[in-house]
């Protein structure tokens, strides 16, 4: 049974830690309390880039170098490079095709970006794996997710200067012939609303015109409730389960996007799931964006919670927004 496995996965975060207490102190000055609002999103420290050398770009190579060590591989055995960003320092070249110049990738490498904003490298993955199972010349991909969000954030919005994080993470795809690996995918998108996160704010045609505020290219954030995921990524998830005929006994852990520590606590209300395979990272990673749920497989492995012939599901949702759900036997 020929099937697409994570083969490896690494992650790469900024040295500069940074606590609670900096951002309470900082929107306290604005008479704006957000102890409560840290504790919903479940925030205690995160990473943040203080280097000018350092962007996305850099964190996801640094990531990419990372797992080619641990896989044993090198860049000749790269068949497909997939960069998921929504912060990408470049819009041309692709970030994977720098990617490719910096690891000396062979000519026959596939190099493309993909932004799927915050559930950018669940989708990711799932695309490339599903492209991988159609092309026969391909038998190991490397995919990268990585934002670097702190920078874009208006230091006068407490939801996301105080939320962000900056950190990246890749995984070595690899074709078997096995039964573990990808299973299944769900989509689930609601429009309606798409306009309530825009970055820029002001849009890319407006960027150069002289009377726009730099407050104005920060994210705009239009408050909005974010439970209302909860309920088809619980669906998406029962669904996959009934169809792969699984039990809820059967998935060991879950790598959901680190946004809201809430939105996670219900998720695990709704499925009436062990919160312990919840695997949380958010507290000391803040959120990291497309990169979060794979920082969550990381610290899972990491624990021994995660072992091989484990499965999981891998659950993200993107501005706009839509939800994807992925169902992976590790």
């Amino acid at each position: 049974m020929t099937n697409i496995k994570i083969m490896e996965v690494e992650i790469h975060h900024p040295n500069k830690v940074v606590e609670n207490q900096f951002y309470i102190d900082h929107f306290r000055k604005q008479k704006k309390e957000i102890t409560h609002f840290l504790e919903i999103m479940g925030r205690d420290k995160r990473y943040i880039i203080d280097d000018p050398k350092e962007n996305s770009f850099t964190m996801g190579l640094e990531a990419s170098k990372r797992v080619l060590k641990k896989s044993g591989l090198t860049s000749n055995d790269i068949d497909m490079i997939v960069f998921s960003t929504q912060t990408p320092e470049y819009t041309f070249p692709t970030n994977a095709m720098l990617i490719h110049q910096a690891l000396r990738g062979k000519n026959q490498t596939i190099c493309m970006d993909s932004n799927s904003n915050c559930a950018g490298m669940v989708v990711a993955v799932e695309q490339t794996c599903r492209y991988m199972l159609g092309n026969p010349q391909i038998k190991y991909a490397l995919v990268i997710g990585s934002d670097y969000n702190s920078i874009n954030c208006n230091p006068d919005d407490e939801i996301t200067f105080s939320n962000y994080g900056d950190a990246s993470s890749a995984v070595i795809l690899e074709k078997v012939e096995d039964k573990v690996g990808f299973i299944d995918s769900q989509y689930y998108s609601d429009s309606r609303e798409a306009k309530n996160v825009l970055f820029p704010a002001v849009g890319l045609s407006n960027l150069y015109n002289k009377d726009i505020k730099n407050t104005d290219v920060h994210i705009k954030w239009i408050p909005f409730d974010g439970t209302c995921v909860v309920k088809p990524a619980v669906e998406s998830m029962e669904e996959m389960i009934k169809k792969h005929n699984l039990t809820k006994k059967d998935i060991v852990a879950y790598c959901l996007s680190q946004f809201s520590y809430k939105n996670i606590q219900l998720i695990q209300e709704e499925l009436q799931e062990d919160m312990n395979k919840m695997i949380y990272v958010g507290d000391e990673f803040g959120y990291t964006g497309t990169s979060s749920p794979f920082l969550a497989l990381y610290r899972g492995i990491e624990q021994g919670k995660i072992k091989r012939g484990d499965h999981l599901f891998f659950w993200s949702v993107g501005t706009g927004w839509q939800i994807c759900t992925m169902l992976f036997k590790f």
